[in-house]
């Protein structure tokens, strides 16, 4: 009693798909014998050789389909994507209802008697499984179709939650692909007979008012942008399971390619990713997610939820299996092995393609087009609606489903449908030959939309197979895995018009595949040993690549942002934590900044697709530019001048809050321990305004690289011209932000200081030097400031602060000899790189770790002096220590002085212990690698940061990873995908040096850096030249000479 009946390991398995052939049982009869007529008399429904099924699709036609009564559910399932010649059917499902209100979906590898009850009087019906994050991600212009006519379903079901405004709109779009162009009596009508919302009557005025704005619009469009105005509602794909929690709260659950969710009412109040979960299971009504311990941060490991029912927890719990595996593995998971003599728990496991799978087949197999009818469309067919709306089939179905399908899908029967006549000559005849029970097409309308497409072509040369696009515009094959994937429909390639009605495109046509879901990269972190990269994209334009650099980085810019709008926001409304009046300030900020970023991020995508894509010739110069979305998204960031002025506000009242309010300051603690929080939680404030450097950087590259003729250069000057204009006011505030994060950060690290948050005090250099004490040079952390000098060390509880040693006032600080002292003798100096700084009361000698490092501390030292000499002040003080006390006695160092070096090497297990996120801080780095950073380092940071995949090869492997890496804070961050909330692993480059590798490191592969530290070694694989170069020159101005950052970047 009590066992757990099913379990699910989120572990990404490869294995072999599952299912077995079905056994056909052993005959008792003589060959040639059939069964009695009493035995067949006493059996009516066995002399049945077909059972009937209808099956509801979701242009809302009924089709009948006969299957054998003891086939499996795949059977059924094979039948319809034949008869839908459907390529990109692992999306799509059949559900039924056995319990009203309860939806089920037909299991694949179980007869279908044994899920649907009374089959003869049941009605299934064609509905979308899994819905993935962005339109793009379909290859299939079909799939898309028939996408929108779900979310047409949903929006009528109220399962797709959303404003009238938002709802008028979807509808509006509706509106274009069913009826064409905005004629109000017409619209009027076909609203007054078709119901597409709930209380349609009160949006009609603002549906026509859209509907208005869409003339031109082909129908593949609007079903595009049906799903682009979709997917950002909160509700996309989103079906609730109502549930309740542990203390009885009513809730409802529900899955999505990103993980389990958790809802109260149409809210969303948490989710828990895919990558954060261990296990998901089952006990009778409660389902149980059991969280890895080093993520699960204030939760408790395990989490419980009652559900209605067995079956109801049983039925989510079967989902939650399928999503995962659909979204996140590579392959299907190995069978779980049948128990000799009994069982425990499910076998359940998900029986279709992986979305990783379906985009290789579809990437795979030749492009071939097929006709299909969008049966609720008014619009009349014609040559150029054929040429725009049709689908681009990858492969036929017949033989997508021979590679693909499970084992027990042999049973389907795969009958060849005649082709009909042609009707006029080359033309295909469209009319539907399935069987079906719904009325006539609605008869034809004066002014189609599909006419409109300017993608046809017309005449003899309209049976040429499409035009190859410029080698340039290819992508990289097999390693391009950033590339955005656009709707295919907006390509508008030619189409042969043949009989057959197919034209198979070459793989220079196909397009990459897109990759906005963790499963999509062709690696995912996974080894790929001997794999052969092969380059393609000689001679492509430099601006293609600064293209995709804007791309990348954005992506992680935007990732960024949602550490503070998503994850921090989650956490303190959890706790209830911050004030009202603060939270106003910080998200009401921040906020408007994040969805402006994320329309941003989707133009971008769209334009790196188009120009990667295949497009006819006459299309290929509009798509080869990026400078029209830069110079647009410039003026409507320039109207967020008074945001970004409002982050020194933010960022100084979260600070207040967080001493004022324990409960805000252990939130805020234990939120910087998380791993999605990489970084100091107040770096991410900072972000927004750093982004604005980023951007004139990158347009200034564009416009050095572009002739003053080039037909994109006007946009790029323009665009750097607003977003210089913007960053020149803003410059000031700027360097305040980033003075003030950073002693906000090492007021938490320095322990036995309070209020380093002082007016007019400068944060200049932090670093490690060596100070000679009574038993010789410790090691010890200095902090460089406008008026003072720190110097700390590490902390002897093993925590990772470092407590004050001693504090020197800079206006008290006399002078500073480069040679030891006169009066020692010179057998008594053997460590070199060493100095004396005489201050007011004491004198203290000092050690760096090379010559180069005693030079930058002498440079900022003497230029600080110089500078506190006449700004004059208030000498500092440091509470509660005796470390600024007037020396009483010549030894003061020694009683100052008392811990060990063993005890500073003793902090270090401790700070790993912590989690590697911590160790990348730029304090901790600097105290292990004997090095210094300096605030002109912090300022060359800010201008240097990369985001793209690399692969990846230690000293001593012979295989390479393929990593989304992201560099920033002089630290490389490692990701499977753009998509990962955290990093697998990070890479502090400070004291790194980069190269090109020699013979003596046997590579022997293009385009490969090395990055080397002492005797560690790495080996890093771009996917070009250019890119290679970027980041080298990225790595070596920000991380391998700190304090002496490459020249800046040229400026327009």
């Amino acid at each position: 009693m009590g066992e757990i009946e099913g379990t699910y390991r989120v572990l990404q398995t490869p294995g072999s798909r599952l299912g077995a052939h079905t056994s056909v049982g052993v005959s008792t009869l003589e060959p040639g014998q059939a069964p009695s007529a009493a035995a067949a008399a006493g059996l009516p429904g066995r002399m049945q050789t077909h059972l009937h099924l209808r099956v509801k699709l979701l242009d809302d036609t009924v089709e009948v389909f006969a299957i054998e009564p003891k086939s499996d559910g795949q059977v059924l399932l094979t039948q319809v994507w034949k008869r839908l010649n459907l390529m990109e059917y692992d999306y799509f499902g059949l559900e039924f209802q056995n319990v009203p209100s309860f939806w089920i979906w037909l299991e694949p590898m179980k007869p279908v008697i044994r899920q649907v009850r009374r089959p003869k009087n049941a009605m299934l019906r064609l509905a979308v499984k899994f819905f993935p994050p962005d339109p793009g991600q379909l290859q299939e212009e079909y799939t898309r179709y028939l996408f929108a006519l779900q979310l047409k379903r949903d929006l009528l079901e109220e399962r797709l939650s959303c404003t009238d405004t938002t709802a008028a709109l979807l509808t509006s779009h509706l509106l274009q692909s069913e009826i064409g162009d905005y004629d109000e009596a017409q619209d009027r009508e076909h609203l007054r007979v078709h119901t597409y919302l709930p209380r349609q009557e009160r949006s009609l005025e603002k549906i026509l008012e859209f509907h208005r704005k869409h003339t031109g619009q082909t129908p593949a469009e609007s079903d595009f942008q049906v799903l682009e105005v979709a997917r950002k509602l909160e509700m996309y794909g989103i079906r609730f399971h109502k549930a309740s929690d542990r203390e009885g709260a009513k809730i409802n659950l529900a899955v999505s390619h990103m993980g389990v969710l958790v809802f109260q009412s149409t809210t969303k109040i948490n989710t828990f990713n895919w990558s954060r979960v261990r296990k998901l299971s089952f006990k009778r009504k409660r389902f149980l997610i059991k969280l890895h311990p080093e993520v699960h941060g204030p939760y408790q490991d395990t989490l419980e939820f009652l559900l209605g029912s067995r079956d109801e927890c049983k039925n989510f719990w079967k989902i939650c299996v399928e999503y995962h595996t659909f979204f996140r593995l590579f392959d299907q998971p190995k069978p779980k092995a049948k128990a000799v003599f009994f069982s425990r728990g499910s076998s359940f496991r998900y029986s279709g393609r992986t979305q990783k799978q379906l985009v290789d087949c579809v990437k795979v197999g030749g492009m071939k087009r097929t006709p299909y009818e969008r049966r609720q469309s008014k619009t009349r067919m014609t040559v150029r609606t054929l040429t725009a709306d049709l689908p681009k089939q990858s492969i036929s179905f017949t033989e997508g489903m021979r590679t693909f399908s499970s084992p027990s899908s042999t049973n389907a029967s795969f009958c060849s449908v005649p082709a009909s006549p042609l009707t006029p000559p080359g033309l295909p005849d469209i009319k539907d030959s399935s069987s079906s029970v719904m009325g006539p097409q609605a008869p034809h309308v004066k002014r189609p939309a599909a006419e409109r497409n300017s993608g046809a072509l017309e005449g003899p040369d309209a049976t040429q197979a499409p035009a190859t696009g410029h080698p340039a515009l290819r992508p990289c094959q097999g390693f391009s895995m950033d590339s955005p994937q656009l709707s295919p429909s907006t390509w508008k390639s030619p189409l042969s018009l043949s009989p057959a009605f197919q034209v198979t495109l070459g793989p220079a046509e196909q397009g990459s595949s897109p990759l906005l879901s963790p499963v999509l990269s062709d690696a995912g972190g996974a080894k790929m040993d001997n794999e052969e990269m092969k380059h393609k994209c000689v001679g492509a334009d430099e601006a293609y690549f600064i293209a995709k650099e804007i791309l990348a980085t954005e992506r992680t810019y935007l990732k960024d942002l949602e550490v503070i709008t998503v994850w921090f926001r989650s956490a303190v409304v959890k706790e209830d934590a911050m004030p009202a009046d603060l939270m106003t300030l910080l998200f009401s900020n921040i906020d408007p900044i994040y969805e402006f970023h994320r329309g941003f991020l989707r133009e971008v995508e769209q334009r790196l697709a188009l120009w990667e894509g295949p497009s006819n010739t006459h299309a290929t110069g509009s798509h080869q530019r990026i400078g029209d979305v830069l110079l647009r998204n410039m003026h409507h960031l320039k109207q967020f001048t008074s945001y970004f002025q409002r982050h020194d506000e933010v960022l100084t009242e979260l600070e207040k809050a967080t001493k004022r309010f324990k409960k805000l300051e252990t939130v805020y603690r234990e939120f910087e321990l998380q791993k999605v929080c990489y970084l100091p939680l107040n770096t991410f404030l900072l972000k927004p305004v750093q982004r604005l450097v980023q951007y004139r950087l990158l347009l200034s590259r564009l416009c050095g690289h572009y002739a003053p003729r080039h037909r994109d250069y006007a946009d790029c000057r323009d665009a750097l011209k607003v977003i210089t204009e913007v960053t020149s006011t803003l410059q000031h505030s700027l360097v305040r932000l980033e003075n003030l994060q950073k002693l906000t950060e090492l007021q938490r690290d320095l322990v036995g200081i309070e209020n380093l948050i002082a007016p007019g005090r400068e944060f200049i250099r932090e670093g490690c030097l060596h100070k000679l004490t009574k038993k010789g040079l410790q090691q010890r952390m200095f902090f460089l400031f406008s008026d003072m000098l720190l110097y700390t060390s590490r902390g002897v509880s093993g925590t990772s602060h470092f407590r004050i040693r001693g504090l020197l006032p800079l206006h008290g600080l006399l002078l500073i000899v480069l040679d030891p002292p006169v009066e020692e003798s010179e057998n008594e100096w053997s460590v070199p790189h060493c100095f004396t700084i005489y201050a007011a009361q004491k004198t203290i000698v000092v050690a760096a770790s090379t010559q180069l490092e005693k030079e930058k501390w002498m440079h900022d030292l003497n230029t600080a002096i110089e500078a506190a000499k006449g700004g004059g002040g208030m000498t500092p003080a440091l509470p509660g220590s005796t470390a600024c006390a007037p020396p009483r006695r010549s030894s003061d160092e020694g009683s100052v002085e008392q811990e060990s070096e063993e005890d500073a090497h003793g902090a270090q297990s401790s700070l790993e212990a912590q989690g590697q996120h911590r160790a990348n801080a730029t304090v901790h780095v600097c105290w292990y690698r004997n090095t210094s950073v300096s605030r002109a380092d912090h300022s060359a940071a800010v201008k240097n940061q990369l985001s793209g995949y690399l692969l990846r090869k230690f000293k001593n492997s012979n295989g390479w990873q393929k990593l989304w890496v992201v560099f920033t804070n002089f630290c490389l961050f490692f990701y499977k995908t753009h998509q990962d909330d955290y990093p697998l692993a990070s890479l502090p480059l400070l004291g790194y040096r980069v190269s090109v590798p020699g013979e003596a490191d046997g590579i022997h592969k293009e385009h490969v850096f090395k990055l080397q530290f002492r005797s560690h070694v790495y080996f890093f694989r771009a996917e070009s030249k250019y890119t290679c170069g970027r980041w080298m020159e990225v790595i070596e101005r920000a991380s391998s000479s700190p304090g002496r950052a490459g020249p800046p970047e040229e400026e327009a």
